[in-house]
This record gives C-alpha cells, sequence and structure tokens, in this order.
C-alpha cells in the first residue's frame, strides 16, 4: 500500500467532467478546465507533460485555485505545463504554497488544528511575483482580493475572487457586492473553500464558486472517503461538485433551497514533496461544461 500511494496513485492523474446548469436559457455551453494544486518540483515531468495535454480539450476558459509552486525554481516548470493554456482566457488566485516554500510536517496534525492558521511558515518566500506576472503577462486576471469581468461565448461572466483563506490573507470586503446589471454569471475563486468566503460569495449571488486546497482529502478510506479537508469545510464536499447556500454548514446537498450555487473543489494534482501520498484520491484536473 505504501508503494502505491507513493509510486502508482500520485501519478495516475485522472480528468473528471461534470455538467452545470448556470447559464441563462439559450446560452451555448462553456468548457472551463479547473487546475488546481499542482504543487511542481523541477523535475516532474510526468506531470507537467498531462498538464500540457490538457489543451486538446480547447477549453473557453481556465481557471487555477492555488498551490502551483513547491520548490523555489518551479516557477519555468509551471509555465512549461500551462504552455498551451497560457493562449487561452483564463483567471487564478493564489495558495499559500505560492507564498511559501513546504517544511517538512507530521501528517497526524492534519487531525486536529494544530496545522491551521498557515503552520510552519519559513523566512524563505517563493518567486510569487514572476508567477503572477507570467500569468497576467498572458493575459489571465489575477483574482487575489479583486474582481474581474470577461465575454466568453456572448456572455458576460464577473468574476470574484479572494487571496488565500487559509493563510487569513483574504479580504472580501474590499470585493464584497452583487454582479453588474448585465452579468449573465457571477463566479466566484478561491483556493481554500472556508465556509466565510463561500457564505460571503453566495451572499452576493455567485451562482459557481471554484476552490481547491483540500487535496481532496489526500490519504482516503477506500469505499468510505475522506477523513479531513485541512478547512472548516465539512468531508462530504472534500472534492467534486456539491450545492452551497449562505448559512449551509454541514447540511446536505440534497437540503439545498432553489437558487443555491454549485460549489466544486478540486482535489488536485500533487502534493508537498515531504508527504507524497495520495490513496483511494487520484490527482485530477476538473472539465466543467456549464449549461
Amino acid at each position: 500500500m505504501l508503494a502505491w500511494s507513493t509510486l502508482v496513485e500520485p501519478r495516475a492523474f485522472a480528468l473528471r467532467e461534470f455538467e452545470v446548469p448556470v447559464l441563462p436559457s439559450g446560452a451555448r455551453p462553456l468548457r472551463v478546465l479547473h487546475l488546481s494544486d499542482l504543487h511542481l518540483v523541477p523535475g516532474q515531468r510526468a506531470k507537467q507533460e498531462w498538464v500540457r495535454s490538457l489543451a486538446a480539450l480547447r477549453p473557453d476558459l481556465v481557471v487555477t485555485t492555488g498551490d502551483n509552486l513547491a520548490h523555489l525554481d518551479a516557477v519555468p516548470a509551471v509555465l512549461d505545463a500551462y504552455e498551451g493554456l497560457l493562449d487561452v482566457p483564463g483567471v487564478f488566485v493564489l495558495g499559500s504554497n505560492d507564498y511559501f516554500p513546504p517544511t517538512p510536517k507530521n501528517p497526524l496534525r492534519y487531525f486536529n488544528d494544530s496545522h491551521e492558521k498557515g503552520e510552519n511558515l519559513t523566512e524563505a518566500r517563493l518567486p510569487t511575483q514572476d508567477l503572477v506576472d507570467a500569468f497576467t503577462g498572458a493575459g489571465w486576471l489575477d483574482l487575489n482580493n479583486a474582481r474581474g469581468r470577461l465575454e466568453l461565448g456572448g456572455l458576460r461572466l464577473e468574476f470574484v475572487g479572494v487571496d488565500d483563506p487559509h493563510l487569513e490573507y483574504d479580504r472580501y470586503d474590499v470585493v464584497a457586492g452583487p454582479a453588474g446589471p448585465d452579468t449573465d454569471l457571477l463566479v466566484g475563486v478561491t483556493h481554500a473553500p472556508y465556509q466565510r468566503v463561500l457564505d460571503a460569495m453566495t451572499s452576493d449571488g455567485a451562482r459557481l464558486v471554484l476552490a481547491g486546497h483540500t487535496h481532496g482529502g489526500q490519504v482516503c478510506v477506500p469505499f468510505y472517503g475522506a477523513l479531513v479537508t485541512n478547512c472548516d469545510l465539512e468531508t462530504g464536499r472534500v472534492k467534486g461538485v456539491s450545492r452551497w447556500w449562505p448559512g449551509a454548514g454541514s447540511a446536505p446537498s440534497s437540503a439545498a433551497p432553489p437558487g443555491a450555487a454549485w460549489l466544486e473543489v478540486s482535489a488536485g494534482l500533487g502534493a508537498s514533496p515531504y508527504s507524497p501520498f495520495r490513496l483511494a484520491c487520484r490527482p485530477e484536473a476538473t472539465l466543467l461544461t456549464l449549461v
């Protein structure tokens, strides 16, 4: 099992596909490629090549929800992986591992709250600005505590995003508010799906919210699922598509009221090099077809 979770499953990349009904009646479908938590280090050629191959899907939009880096020299590897995708309209937010390099830690700490609030941060910093400059230079929207708009397929999409809530860098107060009156869809984007952020975004009318950070639980119990989420989201929503509404908390998606938002949490494509395990939780990217 140890060999499988360290050598096999972390390289068994999967593309998850979901159809999400959030567009106005009569609109043509939009294909959104969601990438998260690459945690790239130089030399991870298989991961780079797999991500690069996703350009063949010809998405209308790319969304990346952070934690791209896991090494001081990883920016060129990330840009190599995103090579074809940088020609597609895109939006992004950052995660803690886009600011600080990973550090060794006891993985059992994830079963209590000792990992919270940016645990084990070092004085070393990653070349965050180089990554941001490359993304914005390609025309992608920086949504770290920011809003932006794109027109895709004749539809006016508005985005509201926050910087990493796991580091408490989120400042939703500076971007709060409903979408403009001519907006066809408001999309929320965050690295870590903390309930305070999900509640705020959906209170303002976001119909779709995209997040990463959880790694889908990373090490799951077969036929049971995730044990932890690394935030205050409950394990039933640790990955995949579910429903969210203000105050949803631990309520099941089946209790969603009319008009509830769609929440998609990516299990991501990597992990810390100090905890390179995946069990019953394949690394993934997501292709959402908005209809």
